[in-house]
């Protein structure tokens, strides 16, 4: 591979105008498709093989005229002190808005009269207008939403408050100002790491191309693929991180093997054929994680990271052929001034040790303490994880400042915490010789079940074969006991079929967050056994050695662990909450930990591929293994501590996102590179590396004869190079002697 890769690098660098231009043309290409591709009209939520999806197939398909994946909105109105909503005046303003909102749009399929279907409080404090659209929130127009917004505020001219809930009012997230903050960061720190303005910019402007395509592209598919507005935002909070990682350790070797004195195009082809080489078997850990989270079968999930594993795959691409292309534009400005002029002074210094040589020597001295805090460190910070409770997200975790949750407020403060999740039951009857006895009987087991406050008489279908109910549960949706609500609803429908024939299913966003979130604990270990299991065969190919991909799997299971514990504690507990913008704490998002796994683990093996091939490069060109970590530190630890501060950036820039789930995701994604960059990576492993010694690179003769060879060190190419061990050895071993 390392052969391949150099000659790769080579031609790139000789062909830069068409290399740069085939690019160019890509990127033209993709605005051009996503600025001309029809605005996506949906983001379809399902969950194949789950009672909530099945119930809800069943009402499309029974009650056609219902929208089922419709969009909802509920206008809430709520009296000044002193007054009732039914008081005549209020009531007139009430109806006046519901005839407003009816004659609005012709998007709408229902506006329901609060006085007329009981949407009025006991205490006459609150009422609400329900509205019902024939479409989903993303095919709303402008102007149905601006309509919807617009109702109600002449009835707040006359004293009644006015909010308005449900997903009606659905737009794409925004991010905000520190998406670009993040990105500045990790321009300051190129420039600290490179100490050349055009070195710092080559990461940052190959990246931005990669994920202008990546997105663009995706952009331009959704309507056709049915694609999320968060797709594109994991897509390019994922692929701007790895694009400038891959693209700072491209132009990181390519300016070592100048200062060896190398000419330009062989120390690009050599940058590209050995650092690239590790560029390749990070990307395809990253790839494979996203990738694997198709096991789970929930197409959103699915979507999601297919495409950031596409973004995943353009930015290794740009870093193997634009990159080295642009580094030949650049020339020799791509070092620091000192360095050129050290070089056209042809000084010959001894290098000083640098900080990841210091530090590398401390763990060679004292590896089991450094192993011990690592450990106990991460462990500690991992406790929260076991107190984690899942759910999905709905307007009582949105920003107090929205309209959103107001009206979630002022409904439960006037119809009880239950209100705003309510459950549909649907009773198929069409195998039941009585369904309407049927129905009757699943109307008075629920009346029955312990914290269910209300339900409704059963509506019947056209045809009479189907009933639905509506039940609404005492306490919020997220909690435990409307969870138990809905169980106890499911069992009670197994001994009603067996007694009658009818089939009962609990839909409704509740019922589908519990589902959802159950989904993803059955998922959870089937994925993890995939990833871990591909990715540590591949580690295998790329380190020969058995015990070091072990220990690569073990470290990122601690550090992601560790991270899900700092999620609970701030997102779940409300610690530190108000620095990172958390308004109100409740369930983690069903998804994060699967989410996380897959994310962090592609993204913790992009450092131990970067870090350990050098030492692994070092070993195989005769360094003994202790001296073989020092030379791994002193040329990879700067840059990895580069890349990890980067990465960090990109990703806390999403934590000023207002929509939840982007924040959750931002803040996550940067602690665990925080944990495995800084404490895994840069401190445990070497020191078990250390304490292993020789045993680290084991790998049994029949299995050495069964894995391919890739040469990721690149030991092939300089024996076809006629090169022998570089003076970079002597070196190391006059560090380790320090030690």
């Amino acid at each position: 591979m390392a052969t391949f890769l150099y000659k790769l690098g080579r031609f790139a660098f000789r062909r830069r105008r068409y290399v740069a231009l085939v690019w160019v043309a890509l990127l033209a290409l993709a605005g051009f498709g996503a600025a001309s591709a029809s605005t996506a009209t949906s983001s379809s939520f399902s969950i194949p093989g789950t009672e909530a999806q099945k119930a809800f197939d069943l009402l499309e398909q029974r009650f056609p005229a219902a929208s089922a994946d419709g969009a909802t909105a509920r206008v809430v109105f709520k009296a000044p002190d002193g007054e009732k909503m039914t008081d005549p005046a209020n009531k007139a303003e009430v109806r006046k808005v519901a005839e407003e909102l009816k004659s609005g749009s012709d998007q709408i399929a229902s506006v329901t009269d609060p006085y007329t279907g009981k949407a009025v409080s006991k205490d006459g404090s609150t009422a609400y207008v329900s509205v019902s659209y024939k479409v989903s929130s993303m095919e709303l127009t402008d102007a149905t939403r601006d309509d919807l917004q617009d109702t109600g505020k002449a009835a707040q001219r006359s004293g009644l408050t006015v909010e308005i809930g449900g997903d009606a009012l659905q737009v794409m997230p925004e991010t905000g100002a520190t998406e670009i903050i993040g990105v500045a960061i990790a321009a300051v720190v190129l420039v600290i790491t490179f100490g050349s303005l055009i070195a710092a910019g080559l990461p940052l402007l190959t990246a931005l191309i990669g994920v202008g395509i990546g997105v663009s592209t995706i952009t331009a598919l959704a309507n056709v693929l049915d694609l999320g507005s968060t797709t594109s935002t994991l897509a390019m909070m994922i692929g701007l991180a790895v694009g400038i990682d891959y693209a700072l350790f491209i132009v990181s070797r390519y300016r070592a093997e100048l200062a060896e004195g190398r000419e330009r195009e062989d120390a690009a082809g050599r940058a590209v054929g050995t650092a690239g080489s590790a560029v390749v078997f990070a990307g395809l850990t990253v790839v494979i994680a996203l990738v694997g989270l198709a096991v789970v079968n929930i197409p959103m999930l699915s979507k999601m990271g297919f495409a950031a594993a596409g973004t995943v795959a353009i930015a290794v691409l740009i870093a193997l052929t634009l990159v080295p292309a642009m580094i030949g534009f650049a020339g020799k400005r791509v070092m620091g001034r000192k360095a050129r002029k050290a070089a056209e002074a042809e000084i010959k210094t001894e290098p000083k040790p640098n900080m990841g040589t210091r530090w590398a020597r401390f763990v060679l001295r004292k590896p089991v303490w450094v192993l011990l805090v690592g450990v106990i460190g991460l462990g500690t910070i991992a406790v929260p994880a076991a107190s984690l409770e899942m759910g999905l997200p709905d307007d009582g975790s949105q920003p107090t400042s929205t309209t959103q949750r107001r009206a979630y407020d002022l409904l439960s403060d006037g119809f009880g915490p239950g209100f705003n999740g309510p459950l549909m039951v649907v009773v198929d009857t069409a195998n039941s010789s009585d369904g309407r006895t049927a129905v009757n009987r699943v109307t008075d087991e629920i009346s029955g079940i312990p914290h269910v406050v209300a339900v409704s008489p059963a509506t019947f279908n056209k045809a009479g074969d189907t009933a639905m109910i509506t039940v609404v549960p005492k306490d919020r949706p997220s909690s435990a006991e409307t969870e138990n609500v809905v169980h106890a609803i499911r069992d009670a429908g197994t001994d009603i079929k067996s007694d009658t024939g009818a089939e009962v299913l609990v839909t409704g966003s509740t019922a589908m967050n519990i589902d959802f979130s159950q989904k993803m604990n059955d998922a959870l270990l089937p994925y993890l056994a995939l990833v871990v299991g591909l990715a540590f065969l591949l580690l295998m190919v790329v380190f020969r050695s058995v015990l070091v991909p072990l220990k690569a799997a073990l470290g990122f299971l601690l550090s992601v662990v560790a991270a899900l514990g700092a999620v609970v504690a701030v997102f779940q507990w409300g610690w530190l909450g108000s620095l990172f913008g958390v308004e109100q704490t409740g369930p983690i998002m069903s998804m994060m930990p699967i989410f996380m796994v897959g994310v962090v683990f592609g993204l913790a093996m992009d450092y131990e591929v970067f870090l350990v091939t050098r030492m692994r490069e070092a070993y195989v060109h005769g360094e003994k293994p202790p001296q073989a970590i020092v030379t791994g530190f002193r040329h990879g630890a700067r840059v990895v501590t580069a890349a990890a501060v980067i990465m960090m950036a990109v990703f806390a820039g999403f934590i000023g996102s207002s929509e939840s789930m982007i924040k959750m995701i931002g803040f996550s994604l940067a602690i665990a590179v925080f944990f495995d960059a800084f404490v895994v990576r840069m401190a445990i492993v070497p020191a078990v590396l250390a304490l292993l010694g020789k045993r680290a690179w084991w790998l049994p003769r029949w299995l050495d004869r069964l894995l391919p060879n890739v040469d990721v060190e690149g030991e092939r190419l300089r024996k076809q190079l006629g090169e022998t061990p570089s003076d970079g050895d002597a070196q190391g071993e006059r560090e380790l002697t320090r030690v």
